[in-house]
């Protein structure tokens, strides 16, 4: 099978997949591997994307639907597309304006973004640029200042609190290894105080600056009393990402969590976990109504969301291609591939005989050899 055209600078994107060429055009080798890479072998990073293209969507025909409504709702509100902005940290290694330009797309596109503890800019001047904005959560060491970053999330206006679970240490990515990758100083973990992420800016042959950060700043032993904590100290939202056990997701939902999100961070974790599209399903039977599941980690367009929701989710997080748009070309970038986003997920529901999003979670599946 021939391979498909590549984008080139200087022609306008026609999917959003094409943002990864014009991004890896721009961007330092060593900031595009940072992104793009995945732990050990790469193989839950591979096996994201192939059991995507492995789900086959059964259309329905003779539906009668006009142009089919996009709009989903996530955490009690209504947004554009049943798709929220995956937290990603330091955004400015992208583009001068980091999270504020993505958070602005995003907020202009009707879905949620979900700002990071390790964004480099402050979670108050992300909330001011975009719409609805959640915070994510790393679970630090210092509990007083996880305490302080919930305070800041909630009076910055963030409505919902998603807390990562799947990072009891940073996964061994070998790209950033063997780049003895580090964080340029202009670039910083802007919601952290000052000073305590000098680690992530010192190189040193074969090691990942960021990993020696994060192992010194993460709390290595996060516990389900935690959890139950953060339920008790925020009235918001509670999602809880890095699921992929049926069994821990019925565990979250006892204890407080609104929703949960099936992921394997991008295949940046462990390596050998399952891909999410595989592991989906099984979640969503554990926990029913009981809270919404959504699905990350290997969404590159609007037929995986369509996928996603056929496989049981009510909705999905993107990341690495809105990334990719930012280093392209800042907000106006994310904007396009926003907007390209919700033109192709208009477009496969249309295909698939939805007239919405619930009809699209009533889609059979099948596997696609």
């Amino acid at each position: 099978m021939a391979e498909p055209p590549v984008a080139q600078p200087g022609e306008p994107p026609v999917a959003l997949s094409d943002f990864a060429d014009l991004a890896r055009a721009v961007l330092p080798p060593e900031v595009w591997d940072f992104v793009a890479g995945g732990s050990g072998a790469e193989t839950t990073l591979a096996a994201n994307r192939r059991d995507l293209d492995r789900t086959g969507v059964l259309p329905r025909v003779l539906c009668g639907s006009p142009t089919p409504s996009t709009e989903a709702r996530l955490l009690g509100a209504v947004h554009a597309l049943p798709v929220a902005v995956a937290p990603m940290a330091y955004q400015r290694l992208l583009h001068p304006d980091g999270e504020v330009a993505l958070a602005a797309a995003a907020g202009a596109a009707g879905i949620p973004y979900v700002a990071s503890t390790l964004g480099s800019v402050p979670i108050e001047q992300v909330a001011r640029a975009g719409g609805d904005v959640w915070f994510q959560l790393y679970w630090l060491r210092d509990r007083g200042l996880v305490a302080d970053l919930l305070d800041r999330a909630e009076a910055a206006g963030c409505t919902a609190l998603m807390l990562t679970v799947d990072v009891p240490i940073l996964g061994r990515r070998l790209r950033d290894l063997r780049n003895s990758f580090a964080i340029p100083a202009d670039v910083v973990a802007a919601n952290l105080p000052t000073g305590r992420d000098n680690l992530a800016h010192t190189a040193a042959p074969g090691v990942s600056a960021v990993a020696a950060h994060t192992g010194a700043v993460f709390a290595p032993a996060v516990s389900w009393d935690d959890l139950e904590w953060l339920r008790e100290r925020t009235a918001v939202p509670l999602i809880v990402k890095g699921v992929l056990d049926p069994g821990d997701a019925v565990r979250a939902v006892a204890a407080g969590a609104d929703a949960v999100v099936v992921s394997n961070h991008g295949g940046r974790q462990l390596d050998g976990a399952p891909a999410t599209a595989t592991a989906l399903p099984a979640v969503v039977d554990a926990v029913g109504d009981r809270c919404e599941v959504l699905l990350d980690s290997g969404v590159r367009g609007g037929t995986d969301v369509l996928r996603a929701l056929a496989l049981g989710a009510q909705g999905v997080l993107v990341g690495r291609p809105l990334l990719w748009a930012l280093a392209a070309g800042g907000r106006t970038g994310a904007e396009k591939a926003l907007s390209l986003l919700a033109e192709e997920f208009r477009d496969a529901l249309t295909l698939a005989g939805c007239a919405d999003v619930a009809a699209a979670r009533h889609l059979r599946t099948t596997t696609v050899q």
